[in-house]
């Protein structure tokens, strides 16, 4: 008897019953396909042509018995982990059938949550080695196979398209997502990219649930019928049903109560829900990714967040690198920016400045990515329609966003920034002279500059809205 060719696991057992009874608990528990074979010797004919991931195999069968037949596997394929399975409970027989390749020794009759547990950690290991091959040869060659996914993420930079090569390589799996960065970084495009690498057409919900109390998070995700409480009227389906078996993402889940993570936990671990007030569980057949800004691991620590619940989270993992340390697609979005600005105004394409580059290399931007879109729409909503944009609106902006006045550019080798930083001056520091004390903050001026622009000095010119010639004299002096 045989059923599903491509499976996943195949049950080799003479008890029919058996068999098909441990298929359907295996089937409602969401794994699958299942292949059965009640005469032990189908099974080597059949391994020639399939190939599962894993093997449930009895020991006591007529004509060739498991204990016959587990050497003979584990010879031509060993690759495939073997599940023995038997009424005999010898610790002689455990030891032996270890020794002939089995992986794992259950007695009859197997608990059903024990028997998903030892075909769930083997399934898991399976998917994690083959994740492993994908992400190696990925990064190997360099390949993104799917660069139409990420045409919304403007970008240049190798550290994002090694994110776009692990992204390929996870968007299959089963388990959670942890997407994390600093605010602005763009998340939510990382998510709805991996969505659209599994399939665009399914459903795609995204929910901030930083500040949801404990019994609206319950109702936000599981829904309600109706009667459940005061109030329920009618009833509700939460996000986790709306999203059917697309993607759900849960965005600043660092932000979660603790009772609410407890929730998230069982949600992953079980993969079953229970909408408020109903009596039957329902199946979560959903992808769930979650972003947080947060450090996850300091909040484990801290003890604010379940370690546990971490602990499932971070299978897959992806860290978004801050603007900063990806200065190569500052310009890039820039223009971007921009030319998106000016369509949406109906306005003409405003050039950027020419020296912009100097000037926005050496911000820090803790805005990221979102910074440096308001800068562009501010810039686009100003420009007068020829030309480049004026470099002293981006001065001004990045005046406005470090909280340092910094004059604009000039032609004049001597001039100098106004006064215009609120310098705190140590006592002990006598100015007995308006000369020596514009010294003073020159020098002040000079060092602070280099330090914010990492010792370049052409940038550090370009804070300071110095010409590099005016800024070379100074170093100079």
């Amino acid at each position: 008897m045989r059923s599903q060719k491509n499976a996943q696991v195949l049950l080799v057992d003479d008890d029919v019953a058996l068999l098909r009874s441990t298929q359907f608990a295996l089937e409602m528990a969401g794994i699958g396909p299942i292949a059965i074979i009640d005469d032990s010797r189908d099974v080597m004919g059949w391994l020639k042509e399939f190939s599962p991931q894993v093997i449930l195999l009895d020991l006591s069968m007529p004509h060739l018995s498991g204990l016959e037949l587990l050497p003979e596997i584990n010879g031509e394929f060993p690759n495939i982990p073997i599940i023995v399975m038997t009424a005999i409970n010898e610790l002689e027989t455990a030891v032996n059938c270890m020794k002939l390749g089995a992986v794992d020794y259950l007695t009859k009759p197997v608990e059903r949550a024990l028997l998903l547990n030892r075909i769930n950690k083997i399934l898991d290991l399976h998917r994690l080695k083959n994740q492993l091959a994908e992400m190696s040869d990925r990064l190997l060659t360099g390949r993104i196979d799917r660069s139409e996914v990420f045409s919304d993420i403007v970008t240049k930079s190798p550290k994002m398209k090694r994110i776009f090569q692990y992204l390929e390589s996870v968007a299959f799996s089963d388990e959670p997502v942890l997407i994390s960065g600093e605010t602005g970084v763009g998340k939510e495009l990382i998510a709805r990219a991996l969505h659209g690498l599994v399939d665009s057409s399914k459903p795609l919900i995204i929910e901030n649930v930083a500040g949801l109390d404990d019994a609206v998070f319950s109702d936000t995700l599981f829904g309600h019928v109706k009667g459940a409480f005061a109030g329920a009227d009618q009833p509700r389906q939460g996000l986790v049903e709306q999203a059917g078996d697309g993607t759900l993402v849960l965005d600043e889940i660092g932000d979660l109560s603790p009772n609410s993570q407890i929730k998230l936990l069982r949600l992953i671990q079980e993969r079953t829900f229970t909408p408020l007030g109903a009596d039957k569980q329902k199946k979560l057949n959903a992808r769930i990714l979650v972003t947080t800004h947060r450090d996850l691991e300091k909040l484990v620590s801290s003890g604010s967040f379940r370690q546990d619940l971490y602990y499932r989270l971070i299978t897959h993992k992806v860290l978004i690198p801050p603007l900063r340390e990806r200065r190569e697609d500052v310009y890039l979005l820039l223009s971007y920016f921009l030319k998106d600005a000016a369509r949406s105004m109906e306005k003409k394409i405003p050039l950027p400045p020419h020296d912009i580059t100097d000037l926005l290399a050496a911000h820090p931007f803790h805005g990221n990515i979102r910074e440096l879109r308001g800068m562009a729409l501010d810039a686009a909503a100003q420009y007068k329609g020829s030309g480049p944009l004026p470099l002293e609106i981006f001065h001004a902006a990045v005046r406005h966003r470090s909280g340092v006045d910094i004059a604009p550019t000039t032609d004049d080798e001597n001039s100098l920034p106004p006064a215009q930083l609120h310098i705190k001056i140590a006592p002990e520091i006598s100015l007995p002279t308006i000369k020596d004390g514009m010294k003073v903050m020159e020098r002040f001026l000079v060092d602070e500059a280099l330090r914010r622009a990492d010792g370049n000095q052409s940038r550090a010119a370009s804070l300071l809205g110095l010409t590099r010639q005016a800024f070379y004299k100074r170093t100079r002096e």
